[in-house]
């Protein structure tokens, strides 16, 4: 799959529906986000079951502040509607593969688990 552009209308629709979607805020000015674009692209392609979508810093201000982001590049890897990875930078194609693919292995059930809070009991 091709890069998506992803806005605040089309954010929760995209997570949403789909198990895993990597996020690259970028802006046209930022030098890495240029170098990291084609990688982040032929990555895409090489993984036809994952979103990949741009976020534009400059237009999508609610995404921006909703994820804190503060530099450019940032890749977000959501998966099953939990971050599961979020830094700024530009990566190579080998390094990105492998998040990939460390994300894929990641068992949700107990990340699940260590999100939300056990029932308290009554002592």
């Amino acid at each position: 799959m091709a890069t998506i552009a992803l806005t605040e209308e089309t954010f929760s629709t995209t997570v949403g529906e789909n198990s895993i979607v990597l996020i690259d805020f970028w802006a046209s000015w930022c030098g890495p986000c240029r170098t990291f674009a084609p990688v982040f692209e032929s990555v895409s392609e090489a993984n036809p079951d994952i979103v990949f979508a741009k976020v534009d810093t400059e237009a999508e201000f609610g995404l921006v502040e909703a994820f804190k982001i503060s530099s450019i590049p940032t890749l977000t890897v959501v998966r099953e509607g939990v971050v599961l990875y979020s830094e700024s930078g530009a990566l190579p194609v080998k390094a990105l593969a492998d998040l990939i693919q460390a994300v894929r292995n990641v068992d949700m059930d107990e990340v699940r688990k260590s999100i939300v809070p056990e029932p308290e009991s009554s002592s």
